[in-house]
């Protein structure tokens, strides 16, 4: 019975190691491992054997059965890891091939004039600070030196959030008052604050209910108007070209005194006239001043000690005169028309 069972082992592992597929495997396996199995006919003999021999007998035939499972079994391990192996490198993707090209377009004109301006300014020593779009009225207007009531506000009017004390900011000065603030009236402020603001307007092609303005502060001693133009006359430079020249007019903001309107001449016509100047010769980009006496006071800095300037633009205006868009609502919608248009004008420039 010995040299039955190794005479089947034998001829079991000869034709496992034969076998390459899971359906050639699974054939095998049905021939010997089924019900009628040359391995259950060897099992049939233990009847015709006493009780010691069916002992030694059944432990013998276990061992052999468990032997043969276990290699069928590892076998198909086998087979399996190898036909996954070879799906898998059939199936592979060569990822140093050349990768299909997909435009990603261009930054928003936004975007793109606020990191130019946030580059220029961190290069003369500013800080770029951000704050809340949704505000108090204390630091959108009060702290401003705009009370309630006060006429002014009807030109910065927003849109209330609750109770006329939260609102969506007008201007982003609100992050100059929190930032003077924290310095609790004993350090100096420079500073830059873009970002979004909201204004009740009629939409037209100059004016948006939704736009980016780009604020500038600097608090510190010995700070004067000259100081100011400057700074505009540098930022006008490297924004329109060296040929561009700042002016200044006396104008009204409740938060700064004395008050001016900052010019450039017209970088279309070089001050000559034209229709984008309106045959002034001149353009309006900014507003700005001293800061208010009662500004610095409310923020706990003395004006006997501390003076400051501070300025803001749009920055669709700036875009605007940049690339020449004739209508600012434009710059926000998704038309791709008009993006291929403005691409053809920046390559003629």
């Amino acid at each position: 019975m010995q040299e039955k069972i190794q005479n089947l082992r034998t001829e079991i592992k000869e034709k496992l190691e034969n076998t390459k597929t899971l359906k050639d495997l699974t054939e095998l396996k049905n021939i010997y491992l089924s019900k009628k199995g040359p391995i259950t006919e060897l099992m049939s003999h233990m009847k015709d054997l006493d009780n010691e021999e069916k002992k030694e007998f059944g432990k013998i035939m276990n061992e052999f059965k468990t032997d043969i499972s276990n290699s069928f079994d590892s076998l198909k391990n086998k087979i399996e890891e190898y036909e996954l192996n070879k799906k898998l490198e059939s199936e592979k993707i060569d990822i140093n091939l050349p990768s299909t090209v997909i435009k990603n377009g261009s930054p928003n004109i936004d975007e793109a004039i606020i990191e130019d301006a946030e580059k220029f300014f961190i290069s003369m020593g500013y800080d770029v600070v951000e704050g809340p779009e949704i505000e108090l009225d204390k630091y959108n207007f009060e702290m401003l030196n705009l009370p309630k009531e006060h006429p002014a506000r009807d030109a910065q009017d927003t849109f209330y959030l609750k109770d006329e004390t939260y609102l969506l900011r007008s201007q982003t000065s609100p992050v100059q008052i929190r930032e003077m603030l924290s310095k609790k009236g004993e350090e100096p402020v420079r500073m830059i604050c873009p970002g979004k603001t909201y204004r009740r307007e009629n939409t037209d092609m100059t004016h948006e209910q939704e736009f980016c303005q780009i604020e500038g502060l600097v608090i510190d001693k010995n700070i004067s108007l000259s100081d100011l133009k400057g700074t505009f006359n540098a930022f006008i430079k490297h924004m329109f070209g060296e040929n561009v020249e700042a002016r200044f007019r006396p104008s009204y903001y409740p938060f700064t005194e004395p008050s001016v309107e900052m010019d450039m001449s017209c970088p279309n016509c070089d001050g000559s006239g034209c229709s984008m100047c309106k045959p002034k010769g001149w353009i309006t980009i900014c507003g700005g001043g001293m800061v208010h006496p009662n500004v610095l006071r409310a923020c706990g800095y003395d004006p006997e000690i501390w003076q400051g300037f501070a300025f803001g633009a749009a920055a669709e205006r700036i875009g605007m005169l940049k690339y020449g868009i004739s209508d600012i609502r434009m710059i926000h919608q998704n038309d791709l028309r008009n993006d291929r248009n403005l691409d053809r004008k920046e390559t003629n420039n």
